[in-house]
């Protein structure tokens, strides 16, 4: 497994995965990601400062990734976890964690107190993977993500 910055070269298959991920959970429709008019070029989009999206390489194959990127609330420092998929042939392997871990990392370096993100109930193992890196529930949405359909809201404290 290798983690890396995304290049311009990964941008189609990194959007395949993310819709690949969407379809299977039922989320290849409006209020999910699948809508984003970016994932097409997410290198572009990640270059700005304080973000970064990293992609899982796996023999020589993108099939996964994730990003964080600043996020606009009436809390101050918050960054969002944002895009972060694997696919399905790939999951239990480890690389989520590893993901999670360098995320995190990137965040707390670029000076971020808090982490937010949405999902949805049926992403179970994305679920206890936040749970199990201190992502709390919460009950309120800290901005406008553009998500709305997602049912799962969550906050870390980094």
């Amino acid at each position: 497994m290798l983690l890396r910055p995304i290049e311009t070269k990964d941008n189609p298959a990194i959007e395949g995965v993310i819709r690949t991920v969407l379809t299977e959970f039922g989320a290849n429709k409006p209020g999910f990601a699948w809508q984003d008019p970016e994932l097409s070029r997410l290198s572009t989009v990640y270059q700005s400062q304080a973000c970064c999206y990293l992609v899982v390489e796996h023999m020589g194959k993108v099939v996964g990734g994730g990003g964080i990127a600043p996020f606009v609330c009436d809390r101050p420092k918050v960054c969002e976890l944002q895009k972060m998929y694997l696919l399905p042939e790939t999951r239990g392997l480890g690389f989520g964690q590893v993901l999670m871990t360098e995320l995190m990392s990137k965040a707390s370096s670029f000076g971020y107190q808090c982490c937010y993100l949405e999902t949805i109930a049926e992403m179970k193992g994305a679920n206890a993977l936040y749970q199990k890196n201190g992502f709390k529930r919460i009950d309120q949405r800290l901005g406008n993500s553009g998500h709305s359909a997602c049912d799962v809201l969550y906050l870390k404290e980094l």
